[in-house]
């Protein structure tokens, strides 16, 4: 599989990564295990988890395969902290909620640091100083190699990445952003995308696949063993099952008619070839759902195809993100 570099830094990374959004919760141990091993075989390096993805039962099971099944030199290991079990405070960005975070999760997953690290989103409660000095500790320390954001809107992520750049050799700079991204999902294009493309921060795409409705499957229905059918994740894919999404699905299938490819593929080599990308992060239920989904690595999207699909699936854009005088 193809590497290449995260953002502005020296750090490479597979462009498709791994989420193991549901392990420990709807994926058990053996399917994690097959699903880790068909990764790394593939070629894939970046594995992304957080803290609070199955209460911590995503990072124990990865813990629980590293070296025993797959190399820890050969893996990307992203975890995040900040998001926490309170229904009065969604997040909590405070130097010591996410340093003690990180002890955590190093502990679950059995490793001495963490390839990338990411604050899992804004805290608009503690100064973003203070947030970003959790970075600066955790890279100095050597608990992690390099550092990230996700969840941070456009004037969010400016304001991080600058402050960030401003003491070069003091504070870490951002290596990554985690947004979710797909034809489905463009609202990135606004001002993420641009502030990421001009401060050196790549760009790892999340539900790139918008939560599964680009693959086509729900097209005429809602199978039985899918997260649209799922009680605690049926909420999540809903948002897509509108007539502007249907109208999307269609020309992905059209497309990969014309391609002889998946719709699976067609979505999926269309963000990851996107500017700024560096690797979509893919959740899959199984082993034979990841292969699916390896398998982009043979197909590039014709222009043609990429332009019918960007004009099928823009968002409305204007002022002031274009220029006022042809308004």
């Amino acid at each position: 599989m193809e590497q290449r570099h995260l953002g502005r830094t020296g750090l490479r990374v597979s462009r498709i990564g791994l989420g193991t959004l549901t392990w420990g919760r709807d994926t058990d141990e053996h399917d994690a295990a097959d699903m880790l091993k068909v990764f790394w075989e593939a070629g894939g390096t970046l594995v992304d988890t957080a803290d609070v993805y199955g209460d911590g039962e995503s990072e124990y099971l990865l813990g629980q395969f590293v070296e025993g099944l797959v190399p820890r030199r050969d893996l990307v290991i992203s975890t995040k902290a900040g998001s926490v079990p309170d229904p009065d405070r969604r997040f909590d960005g405070s130097r010591g909620h996410l340093l003690s975070a990180l002890d955590a999760s190093l502990a679950r997953l059995g490793t001495d640091y963490v390839d990338l690290w990411h604050v899992h989103a804004y805290d608009a409660g503690t100064p973003l100083e203070e947030t970003l000095h959790a970075l600066d500790l955790a890279v100095s320390s050597g608990r992690a190699r390099y550092a990230g954001v996700s969840n941070f809107c456009g004037w969010q992520l400016a304001k991080a990445a600058t402050w960030q750049l401003a003491a070069p050799g003091i504070r870490t700079r951002l290596a990554s952003t985690q947004m979710e991204y797909s034809l489905l999902q463009r609202g990135v294009e606004r001002e993420v995308l641009p502030a990421a493309l001009d401060l050196g921060v790549g760009l790892l795409p999340s539900s790139p696949l918008g939560r599964g409705v680009l693959t086509g499957k729900y097209r005429h229905s809602t199978p039985a063993d899918s997260r649209g059918a799922s009680e605690h994740l049926a909420p999540f894919v809903a948002p897509y099952l509108d007539e502007t999404a249907s109208s999307i699905v269609d020309a992905v299938q059209t497309a990969a008619d014309g391609l002889a490819a998946t719709p699976l593929q067609v979505a999926l080599a269309w963000v990851r070839d996107r500017p700024g990308v560096a690797a979509p992060i893919v959740g899959a239920r199984n082993a034979q759902q990841l292969t699916a989904a390896l398998s982009v690595e043979a197909l590039t999207l014709p222009d043609e195809i990429c332009r019918a699909l960007d004009d099928v699936s823009a968002p409305l854009h204007r002022y002031p993100d274009h220029d006022w005088s042809t308004l």
